[in-house]
Order: C-alpha cells, then structure tokens, then sequence
C-alpha cells in the first residue's frame, strides 16, 4: 500500500518530521493561549478564531450566531456604527424585528460599548435588555432576532489583563 505509511506523508519523504517545515511563525502568551482554548470550546470555527487572531488594537469583530446571515462577521473598527435594517446600515440586519436604526456601537478607546437606539423589540446583552453596555470579550449581543458574539482585539484583551495585575 504506498503512501499509506508516514514515510509517504513527510515533507522530505525519509519517515523524519523537520521541524523547520512544522515550526510556527506565531507564539502566544499563556493568557491568549488559555483564551483561544476557550474559543475552541465555545463553538469558534478555525477560520474565526484566525479572524479574531489577526484583529489590530482597537477592534473588534461581531460574528453572528443565530439569524438568517450565520457566520456573518462584521469588523468594528470606527468610532461610530449603526447596527439595523436600513441598507445604509453599517452593520444590516435585514429581518422586521430589527429596527432600521436598531442600536449603535461607540469605540471609546480600546472599548467598546453599545447602546439601543429606541428599537421595537429592544437591544439585550447576555441576555438582559439593556439601553447601553461595555462590550466584553465573549458577551452576547442580541439585535432582532440575530444573535452575535463579540470578539475584542487580542491584543487589547491582553493589555487589558496586564494593566488589571498592576
């Protein structure tokens, strides 16, 4: 049976892994490590958690969970954006129980917070109705029937887990 044994599988075919060929380009403190195992565990495909690896200081990423765009991400990386059913929306979440400007998210340094807008059906955030929270790594958003997770910027979750030490 050729190429069923490991030798076949190698990158230089003599049975041998190099480790130069399997190295990372990446290395990552305890902290992030310990928060990308979590990830894994909560249900955070391959292709996301590199999305969310790759985020610089001062974003963050809205991945939607549940609605009829699952999958969807969409970056925060402004000041200011609406979330609604208006096609001008920069976050559009076409579904009549989203409002047309449903809730906004504001960027206040490396924070993120969010704030409904006077929607119909209300803006919640882990599962509480809220007129205006701070974004937490992980946290639930609920716009409509659309649920997101919010993913903040590794590197500021770290900063963010430094400065807390001191």
């Amino acid at each position: 049976m050729a190429g069923s044994d490991a030798e076949a599988r190698t990158p230089d075919g003599d049975g041998v892994v190099d480790e130069q060929t399997q190295s990372s380009t990446m290395s990552f403190t305890g902290d992030f490590s310990a928060q990308l195992a979590a990830l894994i565990a909560g249900g955070v495909s391959k292709e996301e958690m590199e999305s969310i690896s790759a985020l610089p200081s001062g974003s963050a990423l809205l991945i939607v969970r549940r609605g009829s765009n699952v999958g969807a991400r969409f970056l925060l990386d402004t000041d200011l954006q609406v979330a609604g059913r208006h096609p001008n929306a920069e976050i559009f979440l076409d579904d009549v129980t989203v409002s047309r400007r449903h809730a906004e998210f504001t960027r206040h340094g490396r924070e993120f917070h969010m704030r409904d807008l006077g929607s119909l059906n209300g803006t919640y955030y882990n599962g509480e109705r809220i007129n205006s929270a701070v974004l937490t790594n992980g946290g639930e958003v609920q716009v409509g029937k659309f649920r997101l997770t919010f993913y903040s910027s590794p590197l500021d979750t770290s900063l963010t887990s430094a400065s807390a030490g001191n």
